[in-house]
């Protein structure tokens, strides 16, 4: 679908930006999605806040000052200064109910949008995918399995609070070596079969690897680089090297619209263009907006060095 059809179908009345397949949008994507025409996306490719409060921007101001607030703000480890992270862990029961429906009412929208056999891959952790991923659940959708991104994130192996020299051999959790990626597919239509939903709809499956071979679940990674962080400075980025297989995968003809509803500073949006997909971007937040329009074509840019991935959409 041409650029300028794109954003006249899908932008509406908010702030949009257009590149060369994709379109960003300013907005909140519980609104968003009420508002455009059903059963129109092929998938969903989003990182999403978990804390459902660490995006707010009292809470983001208080990061970016050092004060912590949500966010905890990590001593350095072996000279390496450490990024803010959301304090999953200080959740009450209370704030774990909000958001187990808070996804439940996502996943409802996110199933008006979807053709039927649509994907989304969500991102998650350890702490709290089983409860997210049942909302989704909850809502009708099936899980197929989930993609694990393995990173070492240094999140978790700390000594107790304020009794690290007490006891100097034990950390109150592991420290997490990957990063759980759920995968659900809106169900087909009742008798349909998986071919004649690819042919009706262009979904039901997932893409195929460009050398021919399934995808897989697995997919070594590594932690955000330097340089990309230096593009986008937006503490959940994900690398282009990993986002662009899942992006690949989530389109099994190639064809289609894939949406990020927590698109931060675009980091989806750029992996969608370099590999020539088409790619809706919604975020609330102006300042990640703002951001992602010159972060998508600088990441975008970037060399990951997947040969087969760049000869593929030569």
């Amino acid at each position: 679908m041409p650029t300028n059809r794109l954003q006249q179908l899908y932008a509406l009345d908010y702030k949009s930006y257009s590149f060369a397949k994709s379109v960003i949008i300013c907005a909140n994507c519980f609104e968003w999605m009420a508002r455009i025409p059903k059963e129109s996306i092929h998938a969903i490719v989003t990182d999403p806040p978990y804390g459902v409060k660490e995006y707010q921007p009292d809470q983001l101001e208080k990061r970016e000052n050092g004060n912590g607030g949500v966010w905890r703000i990590p001593p350095s480890f072996d000279g390496h200064k450490r990024s803010p992270l959301p304090r999953f862990t200080a959740l009450n029961q209370k704030e774990i109910n909000r958001l187990q429906k808070h996804f439940l009412d996502w996943a409802r929208l996110v199933s008006q949008i979807l053709r039927p056999g649509g994907h989304i891959f969500l991102a998650s952790n350890a702490l709290l995918s089983q409860t997210v991923f049942t909302s989704i659940l909850d809502a009708g959708f099936e899980f197929r399995g989930q993609v694990i991104r393995l990173v070492k994130t240094l999140r978790g192996g700390d000594r107790p609070k304020n009794a690290e020299k007490e006891f100097s051999n034990v950390c109150t959790m592991p420290r997490s070596c990957y990063e759980p990626w759920g995968i659900f597919r809106k169900p087909l239509l009742n008798g349909m079969t998986v071919s004649e939903c690819l042919e009706e709809f262009q979904t039901g499956g997932l893409r195929r690897k460009p050398d021919g071979n399934p995808f897989t679940d697995v997919i070594e990674s590594e932690r955000t680089s330097q340089k990309e962080r230096g593009i986008a400075n937006h503490p959940s980025l994900k690398p282009q090297s990993f986002l662009r297989q899942v992006v690949y995968s989530a389109l099994p003809l190639g064809e289609g619209i894939v949406v990020d509803p927590f698109m931060g500073s675009g980091s989806t949006v750029a992996a969608a263009e370099a590999i020539k997909y088409s790619c809706i971007g919604v975020e609330c937040y102006d300042k990640y907006y703002t951001m992602s329009r010159q972060a998508i074509p600088a990441l975008e840019n970037l060399n990951t060095g997947d040969v087969q991935l760049s000869l593929s959409i030569c």
